[in-house]
């Protein structure tokens, strides 16, 4: 997992140790779920089995990967719309281009995030790049839904690259965990991301043996997944590892300690760590849609049916998929969640 890295973690800025300070307790651990995405690529549903109400301001999470590719196997999501939510993607390993009908989009690699602001609606498309769709490869990375509050659930439209050389580099208060924020804040430390809702968003890697004792908003929420390798939660020490999500409850600090031993493949516990302010209003969630009410989401349907959402830009659509590919993206019109 190369991402970002540094030769030497002890020049980086360290995060305090506040005296006194009151560990989290773990409130729940479960296990992601595996299935498939868009065309094909193989996902963790991370959140899976966890109440929405935990999750809030978040909505779904894919750890998308860790899978080598042979060549011609890359796969990608079609054309797709959303509205009402903003999408993250962070790429550990490999390459992911972005387009979209606003003009938004790029190519990321190792340790880069692209950030979407669906807003009132937009259509998008996320592939791999035909060298290495031709070449095949290692890819790695997470999509996350941040969810938006009412009032801004009908904004423009928005995007931004966040460049790994730009993500804030912090070091564990014993030097034995890298701390990449790439968005929120940490500390006093800020990342580069720009969120319309406050959350903090955080990739960990932990050496084996090393404690992370992380400060964290008493005003947020504290979710850990487990990317790779095992380690330990809370002041508990509850076990955990690969694919498992650990919910914190109240407190000012996040404690997770990597086991003595890891894996060969992967010799650090790698962690994604996040959190944020709930919105604590209604959630009316159905395939590529998230919306406070059912009859707002059958409005987004509707509204994209009739172009209102726009249309894939011309010198895209000849690889445009059928109504039935795009609407099947995270979700059908026979999946209503409402919480």
């Amino acid at each position: 997992m190369p991402a970002v890295s540094v030769a030497d973690i002890t020049i980086l800025p360290r995060v305090s140790e506040i005296i006194g300070a009151r560990a989290r307790s773990i409130k729940s651990i479960t296990t992601a779920p595996q299935g498939y995405e868009g065309e094909g690529f193989p996902v963790r549903r991370t959140f899976a089995g966890i109440d929405m109400s935990e999750l809030d301001p978040f909505i779904m999470m894919d750890q998308m990967g860790e899978v080598e590719y042979a060549p011609g196997e890359p796969k990608g999501t079609p054309w797709h719309p959303h509205r009402g939510f903003e999408t993250v993607t962070y790429i550990i390993d490999g390459i992911f281009d972005h387009r979209d009908n606003n003009g938004g989009g790029g190519t990321i690699s190792n340790g880069d995030t692209q950030w979407m602001t669906a807003g009132a609606g937009i259509l998008h498309i996320e592939t791999p790049p035909e060298h290495l769709v031709m070449s095949g490869g290692l890819f790695h990375g997470f999509q996350l839904w941040v969810n938006l509050p009412a009032e801004k659930k009908w904004s423009a439209p928005a995007y931004q690259d966040v460049r790994a050389k730009d993500v804030a580099l912090l070091s564990s208060a014993d030097g034995g965990a890298l701390i990449r924020v790439i968005a929120g804040e940490v500390d006093g430390h800020s990342g580069p991301g720009t969120t319309q809702t406050p959350i903090t968003l955080i990739h960990a890697t932990v050496a084996a043996g090393a404690e992370l004792r992380l400060p964290w908003r008493r005003d947020y929420n504290a979710l850990v997944y487990v990317a790779a390798g095992f380690g330990l939660v809370g002041d508990e020490s509850r076990p955990v590892h690969t694919g498992q999500t650990s919910v914190f409850g109240d407190g000012d600090t996040i404690v997770i300690r990597a086991a003595d031993s890891q894996e060969s493949r992967s010799p650090a516990l790698e962690l994604f760590i996040l959190g944020g302010a709930a919105i604590k209003e209604p959630v009316a969630w159905m395939g590529p849609f998230v919306m406070n009410t059912k009859s707002e989401v059958m409005q987004a349907f509707e509204d994209f049916q009739k172009g209102v959402l726009g249309t894939i830009p011309a010198i895209y659509k000849d690889d445009a998929t059928g109504k039935k590919d795009v609407l099947g993206v995270h979700g059908t019109p026979t999946q209503m969640q409402e919480g």
